[in-house]
């Protein structure tokens, strides 16, 4: 396992490399001068020259590049003209906008993105897998029929137009809830949970469903193998086979799929936190990429690719859990 592990981390760290070189190359090298976007359409020549200087952008492209590595790994000093900066470790540079530091900024957003992705995944785990398993347990009912429906239903509305019946629906018609505001955890737990329930409910619904198909297609191929008619002509209790030997054969794909969602919808509920207001990863790059704020833009991609290539590895440690014969392929 010691061996699987260390294969995997190393792999990972390859991955967040090629990450940072295509990132890097992606938004420091297109068409357009970051001088000017950091300085502003307003600024001289001379003021846009000495912008240049300050970001280290006179230096050849591999300079460069071994700079951000540097800020990465041991911090990085950056000249204002009259003083001289220091960011520490790791640092993702300067906000063109607001001069805050991107680390940061990630540091302040990424609580709110965190509660958002690791709220939903419960629910969608709770409901996805329950609800296909209890299909499969149905095949052929009426039961299975109206479970499929649903799941299929799920899948095909978007994301968005759940979060606005719910909107509708449950703060406006029904006034069960009030629309949802953020507030952080530390500052009121209760509230916090409260404004949280929706966004948890239309991101939980919309992804159970795959889960939820998932689920029941696992679930039935493994009733369907030798060794659970084997257990049967032995006389084992329908409950054993299912929970014992059936769930755990379908568990591996489901696990395999949510670290992979979760790591992905570190950055990818776009659509949700700005539904709901929530200052999360998502809306901060869509902020960045509106203004192109280039250090804000790579920063969070970064992370996003982080988090994805983390929860990867997370997925393959607990599949190795769940199947001992990965660990000796």
């Amino acid at each position: 396992m010691t061996r699987y592990l260390l294969k995997r981390l190393g792999g990972a760290v390859l991955v967040l490399l090629a990450l940072s070189v295509v990132v890097y190359a992606l938004f420091y090298l297109a068409p357009g001068d970051p001088a000017r976007l950091a300085c502003g359409d307003r600024c001289s020549t001379q003021q846009v020259a000495q912008v240049r200087e300050q970001l280290g952008l006179n230096d050849s492209v591999f300079a460069q590049y071994a700079h951000f590595l540097q800020g990465v790994f041991a911090g990085r000093d950056y000249s204002t003209g009259t003083a001289v900066l220091h960011c520490d470790a790791p640092c993702l540079g300067f906000s063109y906008q607001s001069d805050q530091q991107v680390t940061e900024l990630i540091l302040q957003r990424l609580p709110a993105t965190a509660s958002l992705a690791l709220g939903a995944m419960v629910l969608w785990l709770v409901i996805g897998v329950g609800t296909g398993l209890l299909s499969a347990l149905r095949r052929g009912g009426l039961t299975e029929r109206a479970l499929t429906t649903l799941t299929l239903a799920g899948t095909s509305t978007p994301v968005f137009i759940l979060g606005l019946l719910l909107l509708m629906i449950v703060c406006a018609y029904l006034q069960w809830l009030p629309f949802p505001t953020y507030v952080p955890l530390t500052d009121d737990p209760e509230q916090w949970a409260w404004n949280m329930l929706l966004p948890w409910i239309t991101l939980g619904l919309f992804e159970s469903a795959k889960y939820a198909r998932l689920t029941r297609s696992s679930t039935l191929e493994t009733l369907a193998e030798d060794h659970i008619r084997t257990f049967r002509a032995y006389g084992v209790g329908e409950r054993a086979v299912v929970g014992r030997h059936a769930l755990r054969g379908a568990v591996p794909p489901v696990i395999a799929l949510s670290a992979l969602d979760l790591g992905s919808m570190m950055g990818g509920a776009v659509l949700t936190e700005s539904l709901f207001g929530i200052p999360g990863l998502g809306k901060t790059l869509i902020d960045g990429v509106r203004v192109v704020d280039l250090p804000v833009v790579v920063g969070v991609v970064l992370v996003i690719g982080a988090a994805v290539v983390l929860a990867n590895v997370v997925a393959d440690l607990l599949y190795a859990v769940a199947d001992r014969r990965v660990v000796l392929t």
